[in-house]
């Protein structure tokens, strides 16, 4: 019965591939339109990378029965729902070619009076790469059980998408686990950890094609370790220790809240095993460490509790003030010799104009510091506010901060070690829903996000190109082969972050390990 299953899909997919027309020559005889095409995603006038999958597209026109796109010398057959499928070989060749230049795009529709083309957008290619692979997580956008989701890379270049670790499809007490916070140690997949919590609980820490679990607990730690982020180069990451609550909204677009209630910050040792604290503030929240790409800064949000942090109550008190809740970017040197940390410096003063900030993340040269900005809260993958922005750390190129200031929305310039730094909205790349968990490419010129803006329901990943004058272009949706996959996709992207190489490890042995091993306790040290 297995196999009867199997084949019958395969054989209707076949019957459907030969009875779809997909015309692969150019018309010779049309009529010129001044309108452009109906296309998703929209990939119009975008930047890409030279080494990126083909970008499939679906055409809608309403009457048309066959469908020709043209993307500079290569012409792509649409089947009668307008649906493309792009010779990869032929792509790759094409945009090797034009690395640096523009293809124009040429789109065919086939309506009752004959063919017409409408008018051509264009492809702008880029003459530096992306990273090769993403990973993300996959889950449901639900808030009852944290089921059936899992880690997954994606190779860039083409279509593949390998699982790094998947949890339990069923639920039951003894199975059910969530799995959260993937990070890698400077783009490499040689180290890196991700987070198991309830059943099977702990730390996952990968070397390689090896990993062993860890646990976090001592009675002056919050919780165990929460956002992750690798030092460069030394064989430590820093957490943050969260105790978290969820709000429900009964009248609010935006139905829930994720609230930090307490929040200090913690400095692990990978080879020793051990784990201090960086901060133990009190009334003050920290969250979202992350390292400068030199190791000797960690730069961090904080936020003030507008109350008293021994009040009664604490959670039912924070979760009446959610809106009240801003968070600032600060930093603190590091010594990487005596493992000893500075005064706090504020990068990022959002609070004072009734902004909050989260996901710090400072570009490889360590010219910028990207984050994102909303309302409230640090939780903005809920928030429609919320927006990519950036810091310059260094001097700005003058146009750039011209650009800077004339924005619709100008932030004060700041002074600072850099002098002439200034703070501005990614307006190029943003929307007007929700911006979140993004990562910078190996090279600094890619930028990778979650962003709600198809349908305000699910995230999807976005691809945005970051030029060397401090300024994004528009973001494009990450192409699949299916143009309408992330449409059907009943799942959130989450948290993608960009290497250079593959996972090592086998999903087998994460599954042991999870499954089949206890957590190691950390030591603690005062």
């Amino acid at each position: 019965m297995r196999i009867i299953k199997s084949v019958i899909p395969f054989a209707c997919m076949l019957l459907l591939a030969a009875c779809s027309s997909r015309p692969t020559a150019v018309p010779t005889a049309f009529a010129e339109l001044s309108d452009s095409a109906t296309i998703f995603p929209d990939y119009s006038d975008v930047t890409i990378p030279p080494n990126i999958a083909p970008l499939n597209i679906r055409v809608s026109d309403e009457g048309a029965t066959e469908f020709v796109v043209e993307i500079g010398d290569v012409v792509a057959g649409a089947t009668a729902d307008g649906k493309t499928d792009i010779d990869s070989t032929a792509w790759r060749q094409l945009l090797e070619q034009n690395r640096g230049k523009d293809i124009a795009v040429h789109v065919y529709a086939h309506r009752p009076a004959g063919w017409v083309r409408f008018s051509p957008y264009t492809l702008h290619v880029a003459e530096e790469p992306i990273d090769g692979f993403l990973a993300y997580r996959l889950i449901e956008p639900g808030y009852e059980l944290y089921r059936q989701l899992g880690l997954y890379q994606r190779n860039l270049t083409n279509f593949d998408e390998a699982v790094i670790y998947e949890n339990n499809r069923t639920f039951t007490d003894k199975d059910n686990h969530c799995i959260n916070c993937h990070n890698f140690q400077n783009y490499s997949t040689d180290h890196m950890l991700f987070h198991v919590r309830a059943s099977h609980g702990g730390t996952v820490i990968v070397n390689g094609s090896e990993a062993h679990k860890i646990a976090i607990k001592h009675d002056s730690i919050i919780a165990a370790g929460v956002y992750p982020s690798w030092h460069p180069t030394l064989p430590l990451v820093a957490f943050s220790t969260n105790k978290t609550g969820q709000v429900f909204h009964m009248y609010h677009e935006e139905k829930i809240e994720v609230l930090d209630v307490k929040s200090d910050l913690l400095l692990y040792d990978v080879e020793r095993n051990s784990v201090s604290h960086i901060i133990r503030s009190g009334n003050y929240l920290e969250t979202f460490p992350c390292w400068a790409p030199d190791g000797k800064r960690l730069y961090f949000c904080r936020a003030l509790l507008p109350f008293d942090e021994n009040v009664e109550n604490l959670e039912g008190v924070t979760a009446m003030h959610y809106d009240s809740l801003f968070y600032d970017i600060y930093s603190m040197s590091f010594d990487p010799d005596t493992r000893t940390f500075g005064e706090l410096r504020l990068e990022v003063d959002a609070s004072s104009q009734g902004h909050s900030t989260s996901v710090p993340r400072i570009s490889p040269d360590g010219r910028y510091l990207l984050y994102t900005q909303g309302d409230y809260g640090q939780f903005h993958i809920w928030h429609n506010s919320a927006d990519l922005w950036v810091k310059a750390l260094s001097p700005l190129p003058e146009e750039s901060t011209a650009k800077a200031v004339s924005s619709a929305e100008p932030a004060p310039a700041l002074e600072g070690e850099g002098g002439g730094e200034a703070l501005y909205p990614l307006t190029e790349a943003n929307s007007a829903k929700a911006e979140s968990y993004h990562s910078w490419s190996s090279n600094g010129r890619w930028i990778a996000f979650a962003s709600r803006r198809i349908d305000a329901a699910y995230s999807r990943v976005f691809i945005a190109y970051f030029d060397k004058h401090g300024h994004a272009h528009k973001a494009f949706l990450l192409p699949q082969r299916d143009p309408d996959y992330n449409t059907v996709l009943l799942k959130s992207y989450n948290v993608p972050e960009l290497t250079k190489d593959a996972v090592q490890i086998s999903t087998g042995k994460l599954n042991h390990i999870v499954y089949d091993t206890e957590a190691e306790l950390a030591s603690y040290e005062e």
